[in-house]
């Protein structure tokens, strides 16, 4: 009877003791669910401390702090370089020059010597007329010119003598000028002469289609055999040895904007440099822009003619600026203010910063404000994120200590040693 009464009692205090702590364990709980997201994590913490040292495990009735791994990709470091900054230009890149080839005289070609895509030098025969007639027209021409030569020879060596006849009282001043005015219309037959001479060798000239200038043959509209009439397009030549960009900045803008600047610029998944070679100086009323035309050396060929480029104009550059990449930024959606996740002892801490200059092309930006040299920034989307959560980041954090865990892991799977010891 004694034994029954006493295993009453040892199960009635039992069951009394386990009433008193629920309440308890349910109050910790709701304190942890009620915190919000980034002081959850405290709360959670000091709940778990506070149950006698469990560390970051669900124990005593607390949560787990939440914790994250991450690559070294998904990390970057604060540090100084040099940054540029620029006004944004986007346009498609047209060649500095177009002549298009024309028939000087009218014909039948007996000859196209070339074909599209062909690079041609200054002065090269591109096609060629039937000629015969021109090269008589110009033999006749230049006999003619020999003529009158002669003629005017002839006329002044009468004028020499009658000048000496005239001085010693021989001849009549009458034929004096009759030789005088011989001379000058010998001179003035001569000088038709050579002046029908240029003409009929334009004209012989012209019978050769020749390139005015270094280039590219971008089409080809006639065919050997083919008659022309005078003036008719035979070809088109394309200087691409400079490309020309127009693009419209803002009007707002393009006070900031000055001949000889550089620009960095991508074009065909390659990237190339030139340099402003104009600005209007007019506003186009409609977009409220004002053109700038950027001049980019092309002495290989490497860019084609309508290719889109995207690029910026440079306005300054910026050394021993401290520089954040791109992706790192975040907005908040309260405030809008800017921040990043830095990771501050292995944990998640938000950083309020202030940005300078925005480089979008290489994909960084100036922090003014916020962010020390050195520091570790969370880039790209790497899931959700709150201040307080532990960070492990792949081949650096797990490397520090025994078993790929360091100091983090050991409070794991240890709780807190030094309370511990001093309980016991």
């Amino acid at each position: 009877m004694i034994n029954r009464y006493l295993a009453t009692l040892a199960i009635t205090a039992s069951v009394a003791a386990c009433k008193s702590d629920t309440p308890n364990a349910a109050s910790a709980a709701e304190a942890g669910r009620g915190a919000g997201s980034d002081t959850g994590a405290r709360v959670q913490g000091q709940g778990t401390r506070g149950a006698g040292g469990g560390g970051n495990r669900a124990g005593g009735g607390g949560r787990p702090i939440p914790s994250i791994t991450l690559a070294s990709s998904d990390v970057a470091t604060v540090k100084r370089e040099t940054i540029e900054a620029g006004i944004a230009i986007t346009g498609d890149l047209r060649p500095i020059e177009t002549v298009g080839v024309r028939a000087r005289i009218e014909g039948d070609l007996v000859g196209v010597f070339v074909r599209e895509g062909q690079r041609v030098n200054a002065g090269q025969v591109l096609a060629q007329f039937e000629s015969s007639e021109q090269e008589t027209l110009n033999a006749s021409a230049q006999a003619d010119v020999a003529s009158a030569k002669t003629e005017l020879e002839t006329a002044q060596w009468n004028l020499d003598q009658s000048k000496e006849l005239f001085k010693a009282g021989a001849i009549a001043e009458r034929d004096l000028k009759i030789s005088e005015q011989t001379v000058e219309n010998a001179k003035a037959r001569l000088a038709a002469a050579n002046a029908r001479l240029r003409s009929t060798s334009n004209v012989s000239r012209d019978t050769r289609v020749v390139a005015p200038t270094n280039g590219v043959i971008e089409k080809k509209l006639v065919e050997t055999g083919e008659r022309v009439t005078r003036g008719q397009q035979l070809f088109t030549l394309v200087r691409n040895d400079a490309l020309e960009l127009a693009a419209a900045v803002p009007a707002r803008q393009a006070n900031a904007v000055a001949v000889g600047q550089a620009v960095h610029f991508v074009a065909d998944g390659r990237e190339f440099d030139g340099r402003v070679a104009r600005v209007s100086p007019t506003i186009d009323p409609a977009s409220r822009s004002v053109t700038v035309y950027v001049q980019v050396p092309n002495y290989n060929g490497a860019l084609k003619g309508g290719t889109f480029a995207s690029g910026r104009v440079v306005q300054r550059t910026i050394g021993g600026a401290l520089v954040v990449p791109t992706p790192a930024l975040r907005q908040s959606q309260e405030n809008g203010q800017t921040f990043v996740y830095r990771i501050a002892n292995r944990s998640v801490d938000v950083a309020q910063i202030q940005l300078g200059v925005i480089d979008e092309r290489a994909g960084k930006a100036e922090v003014l404000s916020g962010l020390n040299d050195g520091d570790r920034v969370i880039v790209g989307n790497v899931g959700t994120l709150g201040r307080g959560m532990q960070v492990t980041v792949l081949g650096v954090d797990d490397q520090s200590g025994p078993n790929g865990n360091g100091r983090r892991g050991g409070r794991r799977g240890g709780g807190r040693p030094d309370a511990e010891n001093s309980k016991k």
